[in-house]
């Protein structure tokens, strides 16, 4: 029996009804409500408001004029994955060779490539949750299964893992454990003896561990997020997922990388043949830089986004109506308001009625209905216009 088609509206033309079936972005669908009014202050996505160092661009250009603009090597080129290696090394205190490093189009790309290696259609990997969606639809465009675990707020209001919970949830299809960490949106950070025995679970099991560590860099209280590297052999079953796009600022780069069995990355190269053909040249060479010169803006960008955390936490916590924790790492506040239940319906209504845009938390899958993300990489001048106005829209509603 062939499988169902989708046809394109006014056309006798069909695409697959499985990608037909994979629903757009509710983030997406609140930008676009706002998107090209100058008067909205957008804090739907998550990027900030400064553009990508100078020293960066530099990088790139040079790269560019010398003529570096043909096909590379598919994993990366080899002084980008040299320097990943270094940066991995110093960073987390153990010997990160370069051949576990592979340079992606973007996490994004990295996190669908790992669900085409891994994944036969039936399969399912097991998410905490809430969670940015993207991991939910790269699943399911390879016909696999998001099994979610839902993080709890025990006290009402700081988000835990039960890990009973988590293990509990792996069955005989499971093929990995999801874990984003710290957390988009919750700003939840894993403790590092839960990644320790999740990564043991994952040993006995014959399973993987997919770790999101997109915002290890963006942490207020110590110089990096716990990482499930530390506690791994270099022949682990574990998948490290990261980005240039937010310690660097570079989220209109697109280069990402995943650091993994050599054998795991050799697998990979033969997938991004046919996704990518490796990432340009030049652009990796801006990634160089951002490595090995970009400490210092790293820690500006920290700097600005505990600022604009405080002032948006203090804002939220001061409404009886609102739940917000403080956040410790990455750059969300995810809050609930008592009254609000329709998130994406109330999101719409703040850009139309109040000129401001967040994320709605019914984007972010189980348990994040009722709650929205609020991105605070911005200006604290910025930040505070956009409180103003959400504080009106919630008053207006409560």
């Amino acid at each position: 029996m062939l499988p169902p088609r989708a046809f394109l509206p006014g056309t006798k033309a069909a695409i697959s009804g499985h990608v037909a079936d994979i629903p757009t972005s509710k983030i997406g669908d609140v930008a676009t409500v706002g998107r090209g009014n100058p008067n909205v202050i957008p804090l739907w996505f998550g990027e900030g408001d400064l553009p990508t160092p100078r020293f960066i661009c530099d990088a790139a250009e040079r790269a560019m004029q010398a003529g570096e603009t043909f096909y590379t090597w598919q994993r990366g080129i080899p002084e980008l994955r040299d320097a990943i290696a270094r940066y991995t090394s110093a960073l987390y205190g153990i010997d990160c060779t370069s051949d576990r490093i592979t340079v992606t189009g973007s996490g994004m790309q990295a996190i669908i490539l790992t669900c085409q290696a891994l994944i036969d259609p039936g399969d399912n990997i097991v998410v905490v949750s809430p969670v940015w969606p993207n991991i939910v639809s790269a699943l399911s465009i390879v016909r696999g299964v998001s099994k979610p675990v839902l993080l709890e707020r025990k006290d009402g209001v700081n988000w835990s893992l039960d890990l009973d919970t988590l293990f509990a949830a792996v069955d005989e299809r499971t093929r990995a454990i999801f874990v984003n960490s710290p957390s988009n949106p919750t700003g939840w950070t894993m403790p590092s003896e839960q990644q320790k025995a999740i990564l043991d679970f994952a040993r006995e099991r014959g399973i993987w561990v997919m770790a999101d560590e997109v915002y290890a860099r963006i942490v207020y209280n110590a110089p990096h997020a716990p990482s499930f590297l530390e506690h791994a052999a270099p022949d682990d079953p574990l998948i490290v997922l990261q980005s240039f796009s937010k310690p660097w600022a570079m989220t209109g780069w697109r280069l990402g990388w995943m650091t993994s069995l050599d054998s795991f990355g050799e697998e990979i190269a033969k997938l991004l043949q046919f996704n990518l053909s490796g990432s340009p040249a030049f652009l990796q060479r801006g990634a160089v830089a951002a490595i090995e010169h970009g400490d210092d803006f790293v820690k500006t960008m920290v700097d600005r986004c505990r600022a604009g955390g405080e002032l948006v936490f203090q804002r939220l916590a001061a409404l009886p109506q609102v739940k917000v924790a403080r956040p410790e790492a990455a750059f969300y506040a995810f809050f609930s308001v008592d009254g609000i239940t329709d998130s994406l319906e109330f999101a719409k209504k703040l850009v139309t009625d109040y000129q401001v845009g967040i994320a709605p938390g019914i984007a972010f899958g189980p348990g994040g209905e009722g709650n929205f993300r609020l991105c605070f990489a911005s200006s604290t001048e910025r930040l505070s216009a956009a409180m103003d106005r959400i504080e009106a829209g919630i008053r207006a509603a409560t």
